[in-house]
């Protein structure tokens, strides 16, 4: 447990905030005026977490595992979104989860990982 900790400590902050803004009643803004603004903030929120979590895997990391990639840099963060909307419909009153909002977070993920291989990865491996 150490060893995530230290390895990927922000994408564990990303996390927390992910799970904050899923849960907390949201003030009333003028944003609310713009359709889809809330899709926008779902595709940006996972496609950011992968791209932190991709390089912090890359700084510590000198190969790249395929089954450990699908499992846990695609389909977890996908499963743990699914989670945050139903956690979102189970255990808030002001909230709802929305099969809009698990798309829009599933293609943050897979934009974010996509951007990962082929943007970061040559970034961090191109030093070593």
């Amino acid at each position: 447990m150490k060893r995530v900790l230290t390895t990927y400590p922000l994408s564990i902050l990303i996390l927390a905030i992910i799970v904050f803004l899923s849960l907390f009643n949201p003030p009333e803004t003028e944003l609310k005026t713009i359709t889809n603004i809330d899709k926008l903030a779902h595709i940006c929120m996972y496609g950011g977490f992968e791209l932190i979590l991709w390089a912090e895997y890359l700084r510590h990391h000198s190969s790249l595992s395929g089954k450990k990639l699908i499992l846990l840099a695609i389909l977890a963060p996908i499963l743990f979104s699914g989670t945050m909307e139903l956690a979102q419909l189970y255990l808030t009153d002001q909230r709802s989860g929305e099969w809009m909002d698990l798309v829009c977070n599933t293609i943050g993920v897979i934009t974010g990982s996509v951007c990962g291989y082929f943007v970061i990865k040559p970034l961090f491996w191109k030093k070593k």
